[in-house]
């Protein structure tokens, strides 16, 4: 007798369980009420930030609720201009332009995913940009709302890996010195000045040099030109070529008219600081008599890798009023080079800010060396001096004929952000006067390292060990210095006769301070 009421218990259970699954797998045959208009929405607008013409956009959302007691019916949403929009939607699961009768559940709400692909020579009016509206319309019983919809969409000069009369594949040298091929091509002859006129867009690499014949070519960047890179696209300066970056000091600090930007081709705002989307400037070991004047370099892999090395008498690198942040890995790689910097900064780097190998000769004069990177675990210095490279497991060692820090700024959220590797055969020489540098070593581990001997007036002069440089917000890249900086007016007069205007044309007084900018009191 039990186990017949056992078995009556089990049979009941089967069948009040596929009840319930019954009655779940007809829930859209649930009844429903006309909307009268009272959706909620997400947002009254929805911005699809800034695309490049026939470049599609990323998916936005949107999302409707119904807030009443009741299953409701929509008759219509669609989009203003119906098909021929050039917005595409998904609604709750179903791509199109125009749909009828969407439904949703009492207390509940459905996404709506929006994209777009424009052609501003279809929707434009002539100029460089266009800013392209439309609305998704909810037409319910004697109602009608609406979100709005805004693009802008900028024109572009397009440069791909392939062009007639140019090939689509570079041979060059890999970081390890080993031959390699990478996607893209040189530029031609007509190519070879970037305007401010349109921006550009880069796929692959774009390289400049003449590989036939080594004849001198020059890559002229106009101010206020603006460069966007594709994913692993970058730029080339080859044998006996010349990257020449001509920005100019800029009115406004904010828009940076007069500014050369490099950057990625992800122009919406969630990718405006995102680390390693690029791939790098390579100026390689044939390049010569490269400068690069108020650039800001962002979101890199390697901000710049300088392996320039031709012995033309002069700097291989010029680097002025330039500012690199957010490379996934490097923000300036030089490699037994002949460098001169002055009012440049890097910051925010998953490596190195700044990386020296196989020795060379640096100058830099009121330069700012920080990194506050947080995008991952980080046990590398800011700045870091090494007269050797290992590359194919071979040791290469080279002279560091001098590498000179003048009126600069060291530091980061590191205890230790400067280190050295000396190898034996080759020289090792540097010096950092009158400048901060952020170097605790807490646990003594260099103490009896003569590298790190703070005392060597003849490496270290007038240095400031620690301290509080007091930038305005370094995580945000803001390095401005505060009327609290240590290195308030402790810098040699010198920087201040050679290099009379700060990053952003402050005048230097006689007595200037560490870095590239002269200190200023922040406001409230």
């Amino acid at each position: 007798m039990a186990q017949k009421l056992i078995n009556i218990r089990i049979l009941y259970t089967l069948v009040l369980l596929i009840s319930i699954i019954s009655a779940s797998s007809c829930r859209n045959d649930f009844e429903t009420t006309e909307s009268t208009g009272n959706l909620e929405f997400s947002r009254d607008t929805v911005y699809l930030d800034t695309v490049f013409t026939n470049i599609g956009s990323s998916t936005f959302n949107l999302k409707v609720y119904n807030r009443s007691d009741d299953a409701i019916s929509i008759p219509s949403v669609q989009l203003g201009n119906g098909e021929n929009s050039n917005y595409r939607l998904n609604v709750d699961g179903v791509p199109g332009r125009v749909f009828e009768n969407v439904e949703i559940l009492a207390k509940d709400s459905i996404f709506i995913f929006i994209e777009t692909t424009l052609d501003i020579n279809q929707v434009g009016d002539g100029n460089n940009e266009f800013l392209y509206t439309d609305v998704i319309e909810f037409n319910s019983a004697g109602a009608q709302q609406r979100v709005a919809l805004v693009t802008l969409v900028k024109d572009a000069i397009f440069l791909f890996p392939e062009r007639d009369g140019a090939t689509g594949i570079i041979e060059t040298l890999d970081v390890n010195g080993v031959e390699t091929s990478i996607e893209g091509r040189y530029l031609l002859d007509d190519e070879l000045i970037f305007t401010n006129e349109k921006p550009y867009v880069v796929y692959g690499y774009v390289a400049v040099g003449d590989p036939e014949n080594g004849t001198a070519k020059t890559l002229t960047i106009d101010a206020g030109a603006r460069i966007h890179f594709h994913a692993d696209s970058g730029l080339l300066i080859a044998d006996n070529a010349t990257l020449a970056i001509n920005g100019s000091l800029s009115a406004d600090q904010e828009a940076l008219e007069n500014e050369v930007i490099l950057e990625s081709d992800r122009l919406e705002t969630v990718f405006s600081e995102v680390p390693g989307q690029w791939g790098t400037i390579l100026l390689t070991d044939g390049s010569v008599n490269n400068t690069i004047n108020y650039a800001t370099i962002k979101n890199a892999t390697v901000g710049i890798l300088n392996e320039s090395n031709t012995d033309t008498g002069i700097a291989n690198l010029t680097l002025s009023n330039t500012q690199i942040y957010n490379a996934s890995a490097v923000g300036l790689l030089n490699r037994f080079s002949n460098v001169n910097a002055f009012n440049t900064i890097i910051n925010n780097c998953g490596q190195f800010s700044m990386l020296i190998q196989l020795g060379g000769s640096y100058d830099f004069t009121h330069c700012t060396f920080a990194n506050y990177w947080t995008g991952s675990f980080r046990n590398t210095p800011s700045v870091f001096l090494d007269n050797s490279l290992t590359a194919s497991e071979t040791l290469f060692v080279g002279d560091l004929t001098s590498a000179n820090f003048t009126n600069c700024i060291i530091y980061g959220n590191q205890e230790n952000e400067i280190g050295f590797n000396k190898e034996e055969g080759a020289l090792f020489n540097y010096k950092f006067s009158n400048t901060q540098l952020r170097f605790d070593d807490i646990f003594g581990n260099f103490e009896n390292d003569p590298l790190y001997d703070f005392s060597n007036t003849g490496t270290y002069e007038n240095v400031i060990r620690g301290g509080d440089p007091d930038f305005l917000n370094p995580e945000l890249n803001k390095l401005q210095v505060g009327e609290n900086t240590s290195g308030n007016n402790l810098g040699l007069p010198a920087g201040a006769i050679e290099y009379p205007l700060d990053l952003i044309g402050t005048t230097r007084s006689n007595s200037p301070d560490f870095g590239a900018y002269e200190s200023i009191i922040f406001p409230d």
